[in-house]
């Protein structure tokens, strides 16, 4: 009895040992004494140690300023409270690089955003020095609102593989899916400044901690996300309701417009991309315009896409093939276009033929230059068609489009369309997605959709 007793008191020992050494276990990676572990990177802002915070000071005449963490950190999730000037901006760099032979060793990596401004975009990730906004927080209404300007805000952020998370003062923020970088530096940003007034400014971060191991991503929730990963649909993406309309491979799903098959010339699927092959022609003179043989009503469709110089292209909606257009299929239609070098960009009115725009009828909203992307740089857009026929257009996270179907400004704008001889169009209740052959090269991949 004595020996059976002892036995389980040993086996309830070590399960209580298994289960502490499963729990999370934070690390500081601020000592609250000095700078020990960090290494101050490009620009010379003021960094020093006051009151168990680090305290970051403008300098004038100086680049981006980075503390950076002498170790470099893969998987980590982490947590700081940070206090900055209202006219200040800053960031946490994570999973960063300084290497001599890219811009001299100029910073580089995901940077989560720390904006105080009006624009209200914390929590957004930037990816510094490379490919500019990956996460802008047009994206996400509700965590613009979380950040508090003259107040202490606690950050937290999982990066896990290929996952990046951040919330605000426990508010998600953004959710980005990327292969860029596995592994780099933390580092905390000191801004240049643009004006000598603004030196002096200062940024203060505190309780800064840190887990390694045992590390499990917090659940789904309902923000956007962005998955920069090709035709990946990633756990958040699936519960919210998206599925592949391309799965990244086959034809299956798509066939050419008019046509009961998929174009046997003047399409090619290679390396994850469908791409329009150059033939030098007119619309749907090649291959021809495919569509997807479901179709859709109330519906968010998300796509990535790639212009070609010069290159004119368009994804279209409620396409019903019934019109027997000659050329493309009628349809309401995202333009895709080089706005630079296509004619087409300056046809129309106003400028209602540029790139995201409702073709023919709407000019889109000028996109800030942090979100342009060069011709051959893949774009993000999304459709997002509401029950009650508010339709949006976004362009790489910023929206550029709004309108409601059958509404008099709609119909008006019709009238003064090219669309005015087909009666009723636009209005119809349901129909198929379309990518234009318009005789230039243009890539797509990673279309979802997600019906409303």
């Amino acid at each position: 009895m004595y020996r059976r007793s002892i036995l389980i008191i040993t086996c309830v020992l070590m399960s209580l040992t298994a289960a502490a050494q499963q729990k999370e276990v934070w690390k500081r990676l601020f000592n609250g004494k000095d700078l020990s572990g960090f290494k101050q990177l490009n620009g010379k802002a003021k960094y020093e140690v006051k009151n168990k915070e680090i305290v970051g000071t403008t300098v004038a005449n100086e680049p981006n300023s980075f503390l950076a963490t002498e170790k470099e950190y893969g998987d980590f999730i982490m947590e700081l409270e940070l206090f900055v000037h209202p006219a200040m901006n800053s960031g946490i760099q994570i999973r960063s690089l300084s290497k001599p032979e890219y811009q001299n060793g100029r910073v580089h990596g995901y940077q989560i955003e720390v904006d105080p401004s009006t624009r209200e975009w914390s929590g957004g990730v930037y990816d510094e020095a490379r490919r500019g906004w990956i996460y802008p927080m047009e994206l996400n209404p509700a965590g613009k609102k979380a950040f508090k300007n003259n107040e202490w805000n606690k950050y937290r952020i999982e990066c896990i593989g290929n996952t990046i998370r951040t919330w605000v003062n426990g508010i998600p923020t953004a959710h980005v899916i990327d292969a860029e970088t596995a592994k780099g530096f933390i580092a905390l940003q000191v801004h240049s400044i643009s004006k000598s007034e603004e030196a002096g400014r200062q940024i203060r971060w505190r309780n800064i901690r840190i887990q390694t191991s045992n590390l499990k991503l917090s659940p789904p929730d309902m923000i956007y996300v962005v998955n920069t990963v090709p035709n990946d649909l990633s756990l958040q993406e699936k519960n919210q309701g998206y599925t592949l309309l391309w799965d990244g491979k086959t034809t299956n799903g798509w066939r050419g417009a008019g046509k009961s098959k998929f174009p046997e010339t003047g399409w090619l699927i290679n390396n994850g991309e469908l791409s329009v092959k150059k033939s030098g022609g007119g619309e749907s003179v090649n291959g021809g315009d495919i569509v997807s043989e479901k179709q859709f009503s109330a519906f968010e469709l998300k796509f990535d896409f790639k212009l070609t110089e010069g290159a004119n292209s368009g994804l279209k909606y409620f396409v019903t093939e019934k019109e027997n257009n000659t050329g493309s299929a009628i349809g309401l239609e995202y333009q895709i276009l080089d706005d630079v070098k296509h004619p087409d960009a300056k046809l129309g009115i106003s400028g209602n033929r540029t790139l995201s725009g409702l073709y023919d009828l709407i000019k889109p909203q000028q996109l800030p230059g942090s979100l342009v992307r060069k011709i051959g740089v893949w774009n993000q857009g999304i459709v997002r068609v509401y029950p009650n026929n508010k339709i949006e257009h976004w362009l790489n996270g910023f929206k550029v489009v709004e309108y409601t179907r059958g509404s008099p400004e709609y119909v008006k704008l019709v009238e003064g369309s090219k669309y005015k001889i087909w009666k009723g169009f636009g209005m119809v209740a349901m129909g198929r997605i379309l990518l234009q052959d318009h005789g230039d090269e243009v890539s797509f991949r990673s279309i979802k959709v997600k019906e409303m």
